[in-house]
């Protein structure tokens, strides 16, 4: 049975009618994830562990526990804390890091009865779109080996995409989710800032980072949203709100009445997104999928987010600050990596900071060291504040003449391995279509939409407003039951006997 290439309801079925065991199931994608080393998108299995865990499910589903995650597997991005798996976040100066607790997230989804299979490949502390400055090395795109997956989340777009697992988890401070998603053809959403915890998520941008599931399909996300988001006392950015149900929408029309499904929703299409920087190959396939949302009964209007160029400077100025802050406390004394020889404390951190961490990194810590220093906070770190909330009231603005916002993910299918390693500018660019969310604090995902030059998968972006994820997730979802783009198989994903 090709287990690999169900959903995750699909195989919750199969769970609780015993054609299949929580055990079985992990010593299947185990196997998985040893025959795809090539990938890089494992960074650390414990075996033992995984086992002891699905053994656990098991007993619950024996005793009659009906929960849709019980023995379902995943895969966590590196960047969260786990106490049974090493935390690194893609950086040599966590090497070996063991945490004593978990991340919110990864308790809750343990809770529910999900199986960790290990953790996953990310950029260094989630700096990067294209999954090329882990301490672990490249990862490789399940679709063809010589091109990147996407970053940060580049790991966890590879599980799910090459089969080696149900599920991940991702964050996304400015792209991080929905980029890799996009590129590697599966789904994920980043929900609004503040649903879903951040405590035990290594911090890069405090203001702008989000947790978030990616999955086949939008209906998998849906079902783990549930169990991600909620209120942690822990957090205290984390949004005092009552629980939701994601999936309580999905197979319902939008208007409510019988008809076509989409009938009464308003599309934005917004002009910005849509100019020179959009490669024809993803026009082609994003604008296919606007067709598709109007025979669904969708209209679409236009709409304009004049900001839209300014979104890479602020967000450079901003995440860069926060992340120069964030990153103060990796400093050779509590945990990670010491340098050997040092003369005296300041000269310690000096020395572990350099030989930990990687040159991405250490851009961004200066650019953020600079913009917050005296003489140029005003100048820069202010001025991008105030740039943020216009940003923030374009969106406002827009979603006066629509209900959700579509258009590409990424200007361009995913680029060949160290096309871009000498050029940062150049894949600062590549964040032109999803940095404005987080920056706005806006849900916005990603879905399969169809295929680009080479046969690289291309992803469109629906963006909603405030608290709007269960809408995102009935049009994702309405569209995935009229469309096959979100079943297409990568060729690491074929490959049965992995």
């Amino acid at each position: 049975m090709s287990w690999h290439t169900k959903t995750i309801k699909e195989i919750s079925t199969s769970l609780q009618t015993k054609e299949v065991s929580s055990q079985e199931l992990a010593a299947y994608f185990l196997q998985r994830i040893s025959g795809a080393a090539e990938l890089n998108a494992f960074v650390d299995l414990n075996e033992e562990q995984t086992m002891h865990e699905a053994k656990l499910a098991d007993e619950q589903l024996a005793s009659g526990n009906k929960s849709l995650l019980m023995g379902i597997p995943l895969a966590h991005k590196d960047v969260f804390v786990t106490k049974h798996w090493k935390t690194t976040a893609g950086s040599k100066i966590l090497t070996n890091y063991l945490s004593p607790f978990d991340a919110h997230v990864v308790a809750e989804l343990r809770g529910a009865g999900m199986v960790c299979l290990g953790k996953v490949n990310m950029d260094e502390f989630a700096m990067g779109s294209t999954n090329e400055s882990s301490y672990a090395g490249v990862a490789k795109n399940p679709w063809a080996i010589d091109r990147v997956p996407g970053g940060s989340s580049g790991g966890s777009a590879i599980a799910v995409a090459a089969g080696l697992s149900l599920a991940a988890t991702g964050t996304d401070t400015g792209g991080s989710i929905r980029q890799p998603a996009s590129l590697c053809g599966i789904t994920g959403i980043k929900p609004t800032y503040g649903k879903v915890s951040r405590f035990g998520m290594i911090a890069y941008a405090s203001s702008l980072d989000q947790a978030g599931p990616m999955a086949k399909t939008a209906e998998d996300c849906a079902i783990m949203l549930n169990v991600m988001a909620g209120h942690d006392a822990k957090d205290s950015t984390s949004l005092d709100r009552a629980k939701e149900d994601y999936t309580k929408n999905l197979g319902k029309t939008w208007s409510g009445e019988a008809g076509l499904p989409l009938k009464g929703l308003r599309v934005g299409l917004p002009k910005e997104y849509f100019g020179d920087g959009l490669s024809s190959d993803v026009r082609q396939a994003v604008e296919a999928a606007i067709e598709q949302l109007k025979k669904m009964g969708a209209e679409c209007v236009p709409v304009t987010l004049p900001k839209t160029e300014l979104s890479i400077p602020v967000y450079y100025v901003i995440a860069p600050a926060e992340a120069s802050s964030n990153l103060s406390r990796f400093d050779g004394v509590r945990y990670g990596h010491r340098a050997d020889k040092y003369d005296d404390l300041l000269d310690m951190y000096k020395r572990s900071r350099s030989e930990g961490f990687g040159a991405e990194v250490k851009r961004r810590i200066m650019i953020g060291t600079y913009v917050l220093s005296h003489g140029y906070y005003d100048a820069y770190y202010l001025k991008a504040q105030r740039i943020r909330r216009i940003i923030a009231q374009d969106f406002q603005n827009a979603f006066e003449s629509c209900d959700i916002i579509a258009g590409p993910v990424a200007p361009t299918v995913a680029g060949k391995i160290g096309e871009k390693v000498s050029d940062p500018t150049q894949m600062y660019l590549e964040d032109i279509y999803t940095l404005s969310p987080n920056l706005a604090g806006l849900p916005a995902m990603s879905m399969p939409c169809g295929f680009g030059d080479n046969q690289m998968p291309v992803g469109i972006q629906l963006i909603g407003n405030y608290f709007s994820e269960a809408q995102l997730l009935q049009v994702a979802h309405a569209y995935q039951l009229e469309t096959d783009w979100h079943k297409a198989q990568s060729p690491f994903s074929q490959k049965g006997g992995l």
